[in-house]
């Protein structure tokens, strides 16, 4: 006898198959697995290789670093060196010039396993002025319980760059920090509950009741009444098969089932460094009247100088005038009547020639008010 899930799960393939895609989105891209979650490591290592833009002998962190790695290789620091560099090893002051302390991070996928490769960033730690052709050298990472779980190492990859020369000084991105594409490689794996209960987790990533209620319909309806239970607004538990290549075709299926998620709440997006402005379709406005304007005042100062008249025994003066000017533009003021949705928002905001600036001070200004009826986020 076939066992009903199979029977369940055959019907399911069946209908996805034959069923015209609609306009709405796929579970996957609403909701992640939670035995699915990455884990953040770190680590601490050297970039060598530098071309006089390392740490130099005034980060001992760096020097200490350095003797420990020619110790554990083997080389020794007592070798044929000068009077001055045999001082300065004795003090642990190695004038490391090419070499510099960084901090190496990476992100661990989840169900991640030995042997694959993820990407790492690294930033310096001293005074390293660039990164720019480092290797990085043999580095562990760590998560939060101190284990290993993944080894780094390779050519640095920055493209930020930073040059100086007779006073002038150029400085494109950040050179103090890089990446390395698939530099490291996971040694241990991370446990996770996929393959030992009886039911797995969905997490949607953007919490929202209508989401929930909308992907738990979607999966009863096509694998049965009680197969999805909605725990919060952002939690869905899903039984699942027991065996693993069940369980894996049937999480695949409801990761791409069609689902119409709930709108997005009503929010105002303000970047106040670059004077980007995102407002979402369902922000409304209540009547107010909006005024906005600014006052400029320009000052120019000429330099004169006085002449005396002749056989006046006078003496030649410098003065300096100065005209003060004040222009305050005639902006006019706009009304919001009731319901206004967000193509009339900006029509009348531009119809003033409201800047960037302007806009974000309107806006802070009609939420301060009250007649904003949306969320306002300022990043």
């Amino acid at each position: 006898m076939i066992p009903r899930y199979l029977l369940i799960m055959a019907s399911a393939l069946v209908a996805f198959l034959i069923t015209p895609p609609a306009h709405a989105d796929r579970v996957k891209d609403l909701a992640s697995l939670a035995a699915a979650r990455s884990n953040q490591l770190v680590g601490f290592g050297i970039v060598v290789g530098l071309q006089g833009t390392g740490d130099g002998a005034a980060v001992p962190i760096t020097t200490q670093t350095v003797r420990a790695i020619m110790n554990k290789l083997g080389v020794g620091l007592d070798g044929p060196l000068t009077d001055f560099e045999r001082a300065a090893a004795a003090a642990g002051r190695l004038d490391v010039k090419n070499v510099a302390a960084v901090m190496v991070t990476a992100e661990l996928p989840g169900m991640a396993k030995p042997g694959q490769r993820i990407d790492v960033n690294i930033g310096t730690l001293g005074q390293a002025s660039s990164l720019r052709g480092g290797i990085l050298i043999l580095t562990s990472l760590r998560g939060i319980d101190g284990e290993v779980y993944a080894i780094a190492q390779g050519s640095v990859n920055t493209t930020g760059i930073d040059a100086s020369a007779a006073g002038s000084k150029v400085a494109i991105g950040v050179p103090t920090s890089a990446r390395i594409p698939n530099g490291a490689t996971i040694e241990r794996l991370v446990d996770n509950p996929f393959d030992k209960t009886d039911a797995v987790m969905l997490n949607l990533r953007e919490p929202d009741f209508t989401t929930t209620r909308a992907v738990v319909d979607a999966i009863n309806t096509t694998f049965g009444a009680g197969t999805a239970n909605a725990i919060d607004a952002v939690s869905i538990r899903v039984r699942a098969p027991m065996d693993m290549s069940q369980r894996v075709s049937f999480v695949s299926m409801v990761e791409n089932l069609d689902v119409t998620p709930g709108e997005a709440p009503a929010r105002v997006v303000v970047n106040s460094r670059t004077g980007t402005v995102v407002i979402s379709r369902n922000v409304k406005v209540t009547p107010a009247a909006v005024s906005h304007g600014t006052i400029s005042v320009a000052i120019a100062a000429t330099n004169e100088v006085s002449q005396p008249n002749a056989f006046s025994n006078g003496q030649t003066q410098a003065v300096q005038n100065a005209n003060i000017a004040v222009n305050e533009p005639n902006k006019p003021a706009f009304l919001f009547q009731a319901g206004v949705d967000l193509r009339q928002v900006v029509d009348a905001i531009n119809q003033v020639g409201a800047s960037p600036s302007a806009l974000i001070a309107i806006l802070e200004a009609l939420k301060s008010s009250g007649s904003l009826r949306a969320e306002l986020v300022v990043i």
